[in-house]
């Protein structure tokens, strides 16, 4: 199959075209490269310093390589920065995704696969999270998320666009052969964190808050691996591609693993000593996040193999250690 991959020059896109050029498909990645990697995307796969706010542009391209599905990446992804910038986040995920759709739906392509989060639920009632759960993101990022859900839902009811929207929990680690991996500036995701205490690139790790009503007292999240997010993204668009009706699923490992098991396994994992520092909850921090992932497993035979956490680590560790400066790209 022919497929778009846009921010596929971002992290979860870019080990998603990996998957996706080793299943056979024909892939080109549309990123404009604010935030993605030209050199997370392989060498045999064609790059389009393009942007899907551009719809006439995404139109013709989708037109003229008689493109087959798509799968959406392209979103700007930082809890913090749309608290602080909510005109950026709005404009970038739900106006771009919008003239997205809108060029999708002009030139005829079947299938789309959304990179969704777990953020649509906000803080839930209980865990494990599933499906069916009430939406109530407590962020503008998760707001997007949801609206662009929305917009998927009404485009397939009225123009009868198929799609699948894919809820991530915590995505984590790097592929295994460590050609590609997790480069983000500003970071703000624990696992490179701890790996940048373990190089000595930051002087201490932090713990936000040691009184939560958990085993150790630190919050407790579901980890699921890049690469086996991008193998539900292949099964969710050969599930489109046999007929499946629209759906949304979660993504994680239906564990969970407190801030403190993070930081004790890389220690194990890397050899490294470093500071952990503890300080007070960050508001809005839930106590407990765990997916309930059955919903995709039942339909799509979808299983994580990769996700336990000392898996996770040592694949993240050997693209961090090997690639300290990420893809030495930063302008």
């Amino acid at each position: 199959m022919k497929i778009l991959v846009t921010g596929g020059a971002g992290y979860i896109g870019s080990h998603t075209v990996k998957e996706l050029c080793r299943q056979g498909h024909e892939v080109i990645v549309l990123d404009n490269l604010s935030r993605g990697h030209r050199g997370a995307v392989p060498s045999e796969v064609r790059l389009i310093v393009e942007d899907i706010h551009h719809r006439d542009a995404v139109r013709t391209i989708l037109e003229d390589e008689h493109i087959e599905g798509v799968l959406h990446f392209a979103a700007h992804s930082q809890v913090g920065e749309s608290m602080s910038d909510p005109a950026m986040y709005y404009d970038n995920n739900v106006v771009g995704s919008y003239n997205l759709l809108e060029a999708v739906r002009q030139a005829g392509v079947k299938y789309l696969v959304f990179s969704s989060t777990a953020a649509v639920y906000g803080e839930p009632a209980h865990t494990p999270i599933t499906e069916d759960m009430p939406y109530a993101p407590t962020n503008v990022y998760g707001q997007t998320k949801l609206m662009i859900e929305r917009m998927l839902a009404q485009y397939s009811r009225a123009y009868g666009l198929r799609y699948v929207a894919l809820r991530y929990f915590n995505a984590a680690g790097a592929a295994a052969d460590g050609t590609i991996g997790e480069d983000h500036s500003p970071e703000t995701h624990l696992i490179p964190l701890i790996l940048e205490a373990a190089l000595g690139q930051r002087q201490s790790i932090k713990i936000f808050g040691t009184d939560y009503a958990t085993t150790d007292g630190t919050c407790i999240r579901d980890y699921v691996h890049v690469s086996d997010l991008a193998d539900a993204h292949c099964r969710a668009l050969d599930y489109l591609a046999k007929g499946g009706d629209s759906q949304y699923f979660n993504l994680g490992s239906q564990h969970g693993f407190s801030v403190r098991d993070m930081i004790e396994t890389t220690k194990k994992v890397t050899g490294r000593a470093f500071t952990v520092e503890e300080a007070p909850r960050r508001s809005g921090d839930p106590a407990i996040l765990i997916a309930d992932s059955h919903k995709i497993n039942t339909i799509t035979g979808w299983t994580p193999h990769r996700s336990d956490i000392a898996t996770i680590i040592a694949d993240a560790w050997n693209w961090h250690s090997h690639h300290p400066n990420g893809y030495n790209d930063k302008k």
